[in-house]
């Protein structure tokens, strides 16, 4: 520290999954009492450069080299891979040059290919690192850094126990921060902007595939979508590809299921909240930052994970919840009939909503992005970090 100011690097970006966090703990850290300067260290024309500026963060740029993986090794020698690999040295000496003149306290990285060429340099450098993991595994980044941070945040307990000893024994369950607005959702607000024609004597359902929508997930609710609506109002963020053919099934709709139906191709984070505080029940995939906010609201779900997510991450965390008695899972061939009986079941009985939604409560941290901050304020200033 200089001056009595904690200066505290971040890194992590490409998607939102990584980006949240390092917000997170920005917001946290400069709300603090403490003198704090934080600085993020980013590629160029990005989500996180955009996210940094728009909350006022200082930003600097660092060459990302990004690997395209597949399951055959051998499809991985491409030109595309050797052009961007060779962008990994160039990225940590900018990230030398570049944290040397910013002389952080710490060192924080979310994931995201940025992630490398930061955190090593961090290493060259001698300051403390601390290393976030969204997901229940390490991230192939996370894989790379973990072996010389000075502490590793995971979501879970769950995560400390496949992590190699040596990596577990700096491991800090801080859990993984949801979007502050996910916490103070409007089921009101919701039924004013979706549910205008809502039966407001059944309870609402949430189907989601994400920002982008998820075909597997829009199909499988067509297929049921009229014996659904018998039983619940529907909010469905479908994505833009399939907004046409659902809107035209909408419309083939009887009039009085119509109404309860309400497909749009994306919802703003402010809707999301709203519309997630009304859901009874929601469909969705199996992500990170899904199953963080799941949890902390202690949201009854049936998952559908992404099989072919890194690593099976999707299938392997929406198997936690499944065995923890906090989600449904339907994963493996995803047919219309299987989404209908988990939603159907779980619509006719109350008591299994509320154990689900207790079950996921428990596993909850909705505290995640104060628990993160403290634990890099802790490395930065050498307090015990456990």
């Amino acid at each position: 520290m200089e001056g009595g100011v904690v200066r505290v690097a971040i890194a992590g970006g490409g998607t939102g999954g990584h980006v949240f966090p390092a917000l997170s703990v920005a917001r946290e850290l400069r709300a603090g009492a403490d003198q704090v300067q934080v600085r993020w260290f980013g590629q160029a024309d990005s989500l996180e450069q955009r996210t940094a500026a728009a909350d006022d963060i200082d930003f600097t740029g660092v060459a990302v080299g990004k690997l395209r993986r597949d399951r055959n090794p051998l499809r991985m020698l491409t030109r595309a891979n050797a052009v961007d690999m060779a962008r990994v040295p160039v990225g940590v000496a900018q990230a030398v040059r570049r944290l040397r003149a910013f002389a952080p306290d710490v060192v924080l990285t979310t994931g995201g290919y940025v992630a490398v060429p930061v955190g090593m340099a961090a290493g060259v450098l001698r300051v403390p690192l601390v290393v976030h993991e969204q997901t229940v595994g390490l991230g192939l980044a996370n894989r790379v850094l973990a072996r010389a941070a000075t502490a590793v945040a995971v979501t879970s307990e769950a995560t400390v126990a496949v992590l190699p000893p040596r990596v577990a024994v700096r491991a800090v369950v801080t859990g993984n921060p949801v979007r502050e607005a996910v916490l103070a959702g409007s089921g009101p607000a919701a039924l004013d902007r979706f549910g205008r024609g809502f039966d407001r004597g059944l309870p609402t359902v949430l189907v989601t595939g994400g920002a982008q929508g998820a075909h597997q997930i829009n199909t499988a609710v067509v297929g049921v979508l009229k014996s659904l609506l018998g039983q619940t109002n529907v909010i469905h963020q479908a994505g833009a590809a399939d907004l046409a053919a659902l809107r035209q099934t909408a419309a083939a709709l009887p009039g009085e299921l119509a109404g309860r139906y309400y497909v749009t191709d994306f919802i703003d984070g402010a809707g999301m909240a709203d519309a997630l505080a009304l859901a009874e029940v929601v469909v969705c995939r199996a992500g990170a930052g899904t199953i963080a906010e799941l949890t902390a609201l202690g949201k009854p779900a049936v998952l559908i994970p992404l099989a072919s997510s890194a690593g099976g991450e999707q299938v392997r965390a929406a198997r936690l919840l499944a065995e923890a008695g906090a989600a449904i899972t339907v994963s493996g061939a995803v047919t219309g009939e299987r989404v209908g009986a988990a939603v159907g079941g779980l619509l006719t009985d109350p008591d299994a909503r509320a154990r689900l939604g207790k079950a996921a409560r428990e596993l909850g941290r909705p505290d995640a992005g104060q628990r993160l901050a403290g634990l890099v304020r802790a490395v930065a200033i050498g307090e015990p970090v456990r």
